[in-house]
């Protein structure tokens, strides 16, 4: 579908049906309008993928503007060609759902009846607690570095969680997590002793929008080695009382 006008416009049986701005009436070229709009895509897309992380994200930054790019050029050429082209992406979006991690982990998930009780149970338990969606492509993500994480660093003093915030969406209103894509809070991350917080990341401006903070995961010597802005402090912290007990 990220190669449908591309291949509309130079198929041949097709292409002849489309108007064109060419002064050599080639219809089966692009004009100077689609040239532009194609190069601006690419400038988009170089721009998003500079804070993409994982190979799924600079592929699905390619995907999504593509998209966006045929949607504006078969509307361009012809109104029908660009409801028929969206239709098919809405369908795409609703049919085709993103994998869902599946792997390993020791993470407990909260809804929202039991998240409060279950933080408050211990004083002496830390929690880190994720705060996701199952349509953000971030928190799709961040599932396995957070598995990752749960699996070297559980233990008696600090334990891992999530939390659905699109099917919970009280929770993240009484953790002040706001859900909406512009303010790109998602994934939270939520350091929690006895249900008080005690450090989140990302940080959140006066206007409500996340303050950027990066986590990567790189291979050294055959291992994972995990390094986030604020995990190293947390993991660090808790996990020295964790060995205390």
């Amino acid at each position: 579908m990220s190669l449908a006008f591309v291949i509309v416009r130079s198929c041949p049986g097709l292409c002849e049906h489309l108007p064109s701005q060419r002064e050599d009436a080639n219809s089966c070229a692009f004009d100077w309008r689609e040239v532009e709009i194609l190069m601006f895509l690419s400038a988009i897309v170089m721009m998003k993928n500079r804070r993409a992380i994982t190979l799924e994200q600079h592929i699905g930054n390619i995907f999504l503007f593509s998209k966006v790019a045929n949607v504006v050029l078969f509307f361009r050429v012809d109104l029908r060609l660009g409801l028929l082209y969206l239709t098919l992406c809405v369908v795409f979006l609703i049919t085709c759902k993103p994998p869902i991690y599946m792997g390993p982990e020791y993470i407990k998930y909260f809804s929202d009846s039991t998240i409060d009780e279950e933080l408050q149970r211990d004083s002496r338990v830390s929690w880190i607690v994720e705060f996701y969606a199952n349509w953000s492509p971030e928190c799709q993500s961040f599932a396995p570095i957070f598995a990752d994480l749960s699996l070297k660093y559980n233990c008696l003093g600090l334990k891992f969680g999530k939390v659905d915030i699109g099917q919970y969406g009280a929770v993240a209103e009484r953790y002040k997590v706001n859900p909406s894509p512009l303010c790109k809070q998602l994934p939270s991350l939520l350091l929690l002793q006895g249900g008080r917080e005690l450090l989140r990341r990302p940080l959140v401006d006066n206007k409500g929008r996340a303050i950027g903070w990066s986590f990567t995961e790189t291979a050294a010597n055959g291992k994972a080695s995990v390094d986030a802005s604020c995990s190293s402090q947390i993991v660090k912290a808790d996990c020295s009382f964790c060995h205390s007990l």
